[in-house]
C-alpha cells in the first residue's frame, strides 16, 4: 500500500500547466486576495475561497493543500509584480529620472491595487519554511535590482557601499508605500512628487559625495598659485 507523503506546509502541490488550470488558479488566488483584503488571516478558509473563486472544494485541493499554502501563493505572486516594476525601470535607454519615477510609479501602482492584502501578508499571516526560502531569494533579487538602478544613476559606488546604498533606497521607498498605503493616500498626486523628489535628492547628493575630493586629494597650500 503506498504511504502519501503531504505537501511541505505552505507549498502548492503542483503548478497549473494548461490554461485551463492556470485560469482555475487565477480564480483561486483572487479570491484568496479578496477574503484576505476584507476579512483578513483568521477569517480565510479552504472552502470560503473555493465558494468565491466558483470552483470545487476538491479543485482547489488540487494545487492548494491548506489556506498557508494559499497565502504563500498570494506572496510569491505580490514578490513577482514587485520585481517586475523594478525591472521595467531598468531600460537603458531611460535617463536616470525617468528611471526613478518608473521605479516610484511601479511601487505605487503594485500596493495600490490590494493594500489591505498587503497589510495581513506583512502583520498577520504566519510564514512558514517555504515562505524563507521564497523572501531570501526574492531579498536577493530585490536588492540586486536596486544596485541596477543606483549604478544606472550614474553613482560612481562599487562594493559594500553599493549594497548599502541599494538598501537604503529601497527601505526608504517601501516605508513611504507601505506607511501610505496604511493612511490611505498611495494615490495621492502629491505623494509620488514627494517621493520622486526624495529618491532623486538621495541619488543626486549622494552621486555628488562620491565625487568630492577626499581631503587626501587636496593640493598642498605650499603648491597652490
Amino acid at each position: 500500500m503506498a504511504t502519501r507523503i503531504p505537501a511541505a506546509p505552505g507549498k502548492m502541490r503542483k503548478e497549473p500547466r494548461q490554461e485551463r488550470s492556470r485560469d482555475t488558479v487565477e480564480a483561486i488566488l483572487r479570491a484568496t486576495a479578496r477574503i484576505l483584503g476584507r476579512h483578513g488571516w483568521e477569517a480565510l478558509t479552504t472552502n470560503q475561497v473555493a465558494e468565491v473563486a466558483g470552483v470545487s472544494v476538491g479543485s482547489l485541493y488540487q494545487y492548494f493543500p491548506n489556506k498557508l499554502a494559499l497565502i504563500e501563493a498570494v506572496r510569491r505572486q505580490h514578490f513577482r509584480d514587485v520585481l517586475a516594476a523594478l525591472a521595467a525601470a531598468e531600460d537603458s535607454g531611460k535617463a536616470s529620472a525617468e528611471r526613478i519615477e518608473s521605479v516610484v510609479e511601479g511601487m505605487i501602482r503594485v500596493h495600490g491595487r490590494d493594500p489591505a492584502v498587503h497589510q495581513v501578508l506583512l502583520e498577520e499571516s504566519p510564514r512558514s519554511r517555504v515562505s524563507k526560502a521564497a523572501h531570501d531569494e526574492f531579498g536577493a533579487e530585490y536588492l540586486r535590482r536596486y544596485e541596477a538602478l543606483i549604478g544606472g544613476s550614474g553613482r560612481a559606488l562599487s562594493g559594500e557601499r553599493r549594497k548599502i546604498a541599494a538598501q537604503v533606497l529601497s527601505a526608504a521607498i517601501a516605508g513611504v508605500v507601505h506607511d501610505a498605503a496604511r493612511r490611505g493616500t498611495l494615490t495621492s498626486p502629491e505623494l509620488k512628487r514627494e517621493l520622486i523628489h526624495l529618491v532623486s535628492a538621495y541619488v543626486g547628493e549622494a552621486r555628488s559625495r562620491s565625487h568630492r575630493k577626499r581631503p587626501t586629494d587636496a593640493v598642498p597650500l605650499s603648491k597652490r598659485g
